[in-house]
């Protein structure tokens, strides 16, 4: 799959793909993992990467959320959410951890996953929030519109977790026009670049990197924002 492993301090491994992966190598990749890591043969791992062009359904998305099935290959997949699409220019973090060990609580994993992000933009200048009722990381614009900058989409098997999350960092926005991207049409999508944030990806995975342990080991993290 072309990828190099980044090594740290941290029990998590961490993967970086160099090319694009396929979905349902990523997906069956991931599901192996998440066997090692619950049989106690494989460290936890965020694996990031990205897709070629493709939309992904969610378990509730319904057909009408499909506005174009034939602009690009659509994949069905186990995580939660709607459709929403995957491909270059978007930095993928496919996230396997033991919740068995880091505690039960699958809310908890995915207010993480947003804090993730949030603390994220922030190094880059952009501020990104939650909106009741609407999972993923949003950004204010002018006028009161708002615009979605990341998906997020996890799966649980046996307290591990897969699936993840989507950043947009300059992908080809108008492939959204296909689908009602997490059944939301009111408002729009946004990446890095169309917001003025000029940088590689290489960049934002340094920074990812930089802001996961800020999160995912702070163990009051839930807490603290009343969840």
């Amino acid at each position: 799959m072309g990828f190099e492993i980044v090594t740290g301090t941290s029990a998590v491994e961490w993967r970086i793909s160099t090319i694009p992966v396929d979905y349902q190598p990523a997906v069956d990749e991931m599901e192996a993992r998440v066997a090692a890591i619950r049989a106690g043969a494989a460290p936890e791992l965020v694996w990031l990467l990205e897709h070629p062009p493709l939309y992904t359904a969610g378990t509730s998305a319904p057909d009408a959320d499909l506005l174009d099935p034939r602009r690009l290959p659509v994949h069905r997949t186990g995580r939660g959410g709607r459709y929403t699409y995957h491909g270059p220019g978007q930095r993928i973090a496919y996230v396997m951890l033991d919740l068995a060990r880091r505690g039960p609580d699958v809310r908890c994993h995915v207010h993480r996953l947003e804090e993730w992000i949030i603390r994220t933009l922030t190094r880059f200048g952009i501020k990104g929030e939650r909106r009741n009722g609407r999972v993923g990381i949003w950004v204010p614009r002018r006028g009161g519109d708002e615009q979605k900058i990341a998906a997020i989409g996890v799966r649980v098997r046996r307290w591990v977790t897969y699936h993840g999350m989507a950043l947009n960092v300059d992908p080809e926005l108008d492939h959204y026009r296909g689908i009602i991207p997490c059944g939301i049409a009111e408002h729009g999508v946004t990446s890095l670049a169309a917001l003025g944030a000029a940088t590689t990806m290489e960049e934002v995975d340094t920074t990812l990197r930089a802001t996961f342990a800020e999160v995912f080991e702070a163990e009051s993290l839930c807490a603290s924002e009343g969840d």
